[in-house]
């Protein structure tokens, strides 16, 4: 594979024309955004959509990283005077950049081995002469490489190190074949795959750790299949390991996974088997299979083990990242409010309760500090307050940060509703994650100057209801809690992967370029930070933009950057009404065409959507533009401006159940998913503490993947199953009609773990649904915890659900 020929290799992965893929590149070399060529540009992809486009972009940077580091590779090589035809084939032909190192490894500057000494001693020859001709005796053969004192003396002048005698002779010869075994590309590729497919993770504690690290518990005697180990497990074993609690091993065999006692290793045999060595009573078979059990121990399995753990690593880093993700898409195109006066409550106890008014756009119109619930309370003049606010903003909304004091801020604002009823309030709980980075972020400094930080948290929790996206793009995802294991992937791909899907979401529902913070704007395709900034100071000096012809007016924002930015930049209630609608500007003559073969107005056509329905897409065509692109337009027409957010819900909690003490088994309750994990679905039922619905409970039929049934910010009916008040754990299900204390629910895999090494062991005890009643902790045991609420990472199955996370395939 070449350069040239990536495109074709990615066509291949993808599924689709070459042609598409070439066109694509084409388009991001040339500076173009994903957002953009999805949506402007489907004719010259054939309409690869986001998620398609996203994947060639990560594989078109590895790749092209990959052919860079073969060519590096063999120029190393060449240098070395050692690179042949062959090799350089071999090279140029491989699939992934594990295949490139494995190849270079023999040829990498290494410190001074014992195998270059022996080489350097003349003793290659008596190595390769014992593995080619087994019939020799090992002492005879290598009696001829013994130096002589007269020869020792000239060895010694030459820097060649003398060789005593045949024992010698005989270790050095060892030393070389032991690293010929160890570099060979083949031969490694077979044992990590057989590893990798055949292998075990075993984990222990370590003794002196075993009282103090419980929250590991449940890996201290764990056995599991290598390439079947779920995400979170993988990182929590991960990260017990490098907390120095656990020690983790590959066994490459069943037998080895016991603990029990093997003639030969699967390695020895893949090595004897790869370079010929057999046990035929030859004289230097012994020899050639001590030198083949040495190699597999001091060199292969240290190796590949790492390399094991590596790739375990890698692909549990990329599932968390998948996770998190998918799920911080959900919260940020989760149902805004709208633009609606709301009343953002962030609750304390001894400090009390800040309060903010946000007025339709936004802006704070009023602050306020109540005592309700600390020493020498007063829960009447908080009422009072919060009246006389919501009163003289006309606030129909009140949203409550879900931290300390959430539940008695609920109560008290249910007190508000009820004695209140003329001022029609609907009060709605609102996740707290990540507020408190922001009221003390230098944005929220500029935006917020005359507020403590505090209060900037109860704005911002105001803003999240009428507008997540637009409020939650200025907080780091990492910070907004909706993945596992954020701080232990790798960094640099978690970024890249969190930018792009904030990227994504801004540009699907598109930005209003009046009203929109320096934050939200840096995210519109074509922008960044400091277009962004320039664009919001030209708005504060010049006023609002009446059309999109007038952002080019904005400093340095120059044609490249308007034809990214400007079919995702709306201008409502500006000259043109096409400026508030998601048709590019260099569509319009496309409008103009339609309003001329038609009769009407632009104003006319907007709205209509019987008539649109009735053109074709293809008699407005012409060489710019094809008919998905026209079909886009009339889509647009008939819908201006749509939003691709749900319709805004809230659930309602029930009164009275607002601890564990409160919950009991069988009640069915409303809440709000709060985060989607591949084992389930945590949801907020007002006790702060989430409850989890297992991926068997989630419907009545397999689910595969939870967010094919759920996803974050879904408002849903779960049933209570089970309460642990000591662990506090919340067993839910979503199937009505499960009962408590059925056990295991319908929908998980039957089968027994039984007692081999494939079975998930927690503990000396074969009890598998006992030990992964204490999974959660052991799966994100550094999960922080949010307010009064404990995170929903540091929650995992409870104890009926439990028995059915260790079986459900």
């Amino acid at each position: 594979m070449t350069q040239e020929t990536i495109p074709a290799r990615i066509a291949e992965e993808l599924g689709v024309n070459h042609n598409q893929v070439a066109a694509a590149v084409k388009l991001l070399d040339e500076g173009a955004t994903v957002p953009f060529i999805a949506r402007y540009r489907k004719e010259a992809t054939g309409g690869l959509d986001d998620s398609q486009l996203r994947t060639l972009e990560e594989r078109l940077g590895y790749l092209r990283e990959m052919e860079e580091r073969k060519e590096t590779v063999i120029k190393a090589i060449d240098e070395q005077g050692k690179l042949t035809a062959e090799l350089a084939e071999a090279i140029r032909n491989a699939a992934t950049k594990t295949r490139v190192e494995d190849l270079y490894r023999p040829y990498q500057k290494k410190r001074r081995t014992k195998a270059q000494i022996a080489r350097e001693a003349g003793l290659e020859p008596l190595a390769d002469s014992l593995l080619n001709d087994p019939s020799q005796d090992p002492q005879q053969a290598a009696a001829a490489f013994v130096t002589t004192n007269a020869e020792t003396t000239a060895v010694q002048a030459d820097a060649t190190p003398p060789v005593a005698d045949a024992d010698a002779a005989l270790e050095g010869a060892r030393q070389i074949l032991m690293e010929r075994f160890a570099e060979n590309a083949d031969l490694i590729a077979e044992l990590r795959d057989y590893g990798w497919q055949k292998g075990y993770l075993v984990s222990r504690v370590a003794a002196e750790q075993q009282e103090q690290s419980s929250r590991f518990r449940d890996y201290f005697d764990h056995t599991e299949a290598l390439h079947k180990i779920p995400s979170h497990r993988a990182l929590a074993m991960l990260r017990g390991q490098s907390e120095e609690v656990l020690r983790l091993h590959i066994a490459w065999s069943d037998a080895e996974a016991r603990g029990e006692e093997e003639s030969s290793s699967v390695g020895e045999r893949a090595i004897a088997r790869h370079f010929g060595i057999a046990e035929q009573g030859r004289p230097s078979d012994e020899w050639l299979a001590r030198t083949v059990r040495l190699a597999w121990r001091a060199k292969l399995a240290p190796h590949l083990e790492l390399a094991l753990k590596r790739q375990l690593r890698e692909q549990a880093e990329e599932e968390a990242i998948r996770v998190f993700g998918a799920n911080l898409e959900d919260l940020l195109l989760a149902a805004p409010a709208g633009p609606r006066p709301t009343l953002g409550l962030d609750p304390g106890l001894r400090t009390g309760v800040k309060v903010a008014v946000i007025d339709a756009t936004g802006a704070v119109a009023d602050t306020a500090t109540i005592y309700p619930f600390a020493a020498g309370k007063d829960l009447e003049g908080s009422l009072k307050t919060l009246a006389e606010l919501a009163r003289r903003h006309e606030v129909g909304l009140v949203a409550i940060g879900n931290g300390t004091a959430s539940r008695e801020t609920d109560a008290l604002v249910g007190e508000l509703i009820k004695r209140h009823p003329d001022l029609g309030l609907h009060k709605v709980m609102v996740s707290e994650a990540g507020a408190s980075v922001y009221s003390a972020s230098e944005q929220a400094s500029r935006e917020l100057p005359e507020l403590d930080v505090a209060m900037r948290g109860a704005v911002s929790i105001a803003r999240r209801l009428q507008d997540p996206l637009a409020e939650l793009v200025k907080i780091e995802p990492k910070s907004i809690g909706v993945g596992q294991y954020q701080h232990d992937v790798n960094q640099s791909r978690l970024n890249h992967k969190l930018s792009a899907v904030v990227e994504d979401c801004v540009n699907a529902v598109g930005v209003d370029a009046n009203t929109a913070s320096a934050a939200l704007l840096a995210r519109v395709s074509g922008l960044g930070p400091n277009l962004a900034e320039k664009l919001v100071s030209h708005r504060f000096e010049n006023g609002a933009f009446r059309s999109r012809k007038d952002l080019q007016k904005v400093p340095r924002l120059g044609p490249k950057a308007f034809e990214q930015a400007a079919g995702f930049l709306r201008i409502p209630q500006g000259d043109n009404p096409l400026d508030a609608s998601a048709v590019h500007p260099e569509a319009y003559p496309v409008i103009e065409r339609i309003c001329a073969q038609t009769g009407r107005q632009v104003s006319d056509l907007i709205g209509d959507e019987a008539f649109l329905k009735t053109l074709k897409p293809r008699d407005f065509t012409d060489d710019n533009f094809g008919e998905p692109t026209v079909r886009d337009i009339l889509q647009e027409l008939a819908k201006p401006g749509r939003d691709p957010r749900p319709e805004f819900r809230t659930a309602a909690f029930r009164e009275g159940v607002e601890t564990l003490a409160d919950l009991e088994e069988g009640m069915v309750l409303e809440g709000t998913v709060t985060n989607v994990a591949n084992f389930g679905a945590f949801v907020d039922i007002g006790v702060h503490q989430d409850g989890l619905v297992h991926i068997s409970a989630l419907a009545h039929e397999f689910v595969r993947d939870p967010r094919d049934v759920v996803r974050t910010g879904d408002v849903v009916k779960v049933k209570v199953l089970e309460v642990d008040q000591e662990r506090r754990r919340i067993g839910l299900s979503m199937r009505l009609d499960d009962q408590p204390g059925d056990g295991e629910p319908r929908g998980a895999a039957s089968k027994s773990p039984g007692k081999g090494p494939d079975q998930r062991r927690s503990g000396a005890s074969a009890n598998a649904g006992k030990g992964k009643k204490k999974a959660a902790t052991a799966e994100n045991p550094s999960a922080s915890k949010r307010g009064g609420r404990a995170s929903p990472q540091e929650q995992a199955p409870t104890t009926a659900l439990a028995e059915a996370f260790r079986k459900a395939k």
